[in-house]
């Protein structure tokens, strides 16, 4: 396994493709290498569209969160977030209300080497490089136990992550251990590939070929890890229809409907 250490000594596997940098390869970030780009040409050849798909899925963060804000929510539990870019959620809320507390989790090692640039920049903000698939060990962790409260609600966002877990690492279960942790009046977040068209099942093939994981689910599966909390309006929905800031196209394209995703509240 060829490795890359990082000015902070963190090693980086470079043969194979990363899902924090396949997703920074489609939001024209820079951190990432050859073989992120290679995994990327070869999921363009099924949807030529998915760099306009990550575009979507970043846009409805933003609006999210905003929403999330104007609920009253100043905290934030992002798991599985990635690579930061432009508009993350620390950025998007804080700049609502400065107020607003943030936790990074991800297991990608790049993230935690800028999430120190982040930490030095914000102290309502930090970054945990765990694996979401154990609740416990991040509920458990010092930087959530010291920005987030979980004695008020929190933003629990699982944003365009839980397709790459498949069904026997049991996503439900672990959705819902992080939903039984947070009290009443907190919100669940989630953008989910989805199996909408053949094209959708063909990239399924491409993800799990070359990266591993990737599993598209109906939009009845995606709907069923809110469990009994009350979906928001509009619902799960095509991600460009979930409360749009701008006019939509009457007919979506096929990348248009690739992810789904919504928002509801625990009761």
């Amino acid at each position: 396994m060829a490795e890359k250490a990082d000015e902070w000594g963190s090693a980086i596997d470079t043969t194979r493709p990363s899902i924090a940098r396949a997703y920074d390869v489609v939001l024209h970030g820079k951190d990432n290498f050859e073989v992120d780009r290679a995994f990327v040409a070869e999921i363009v050849k099924v949807i030529p569209e998915i760099y306009d798909v990550a575009t979507y899925n970043r846009q409805v963060l933003g609006r999210g969160v905003r929403y999330l804000i104007e609920q009253g929510i100043t905290q934030f539990l992002d798991l599985g977030s990635g690579l930061p870019t432009v508009e993350n959620t620390h950025q998007v809320a804080q700049r609502a209300n400065p107020e607003s507390r943030v936790v990074y989790v991800d297991n990608d090692p790049m993230v935690l080497a800028h999430g120190r640039a982040l930490l030095a920049e914000n102290e309502n903000t930090a970054v945990v490089t765990s694996d979401l698939r154990d609740p416990a060990a991040i509920l458990a962790d010092e930087s959530v136990q010291r920005l987030i409260d979980l004695g008020r609600p929190v933003g629990v966002m699982l944003v365009g992550v839980l397709h790459h877990l498949h069904d026997d690492e049991d996503p439900r279960g672990i959705v819902e251990a992080y939903m039984a942790a947070v009290p009443s009046g907190s919100y669940l977040f989630i953008t989910h590939f989805c199996d909408s068209s053949q094209d959708s099942r063909d990239a399924e093939k491409k993800y799990l070929a070359l990266l591993g994981t990737g599993r598209f689910r109906t939009v009845e599966e995606i709907t069923t890890f809110f469990g009994d909390a009350e979906l928001v309006e509009p619902g799960v929905v095509p991600l460009p229809l979930w409360r749009p800031e701008e006019p939509v196209p009457a007919e979506l394209t096929v990348g248009q409907r690739l992810m789904f995703g919504g928002i509801a509240r625990k009761l």
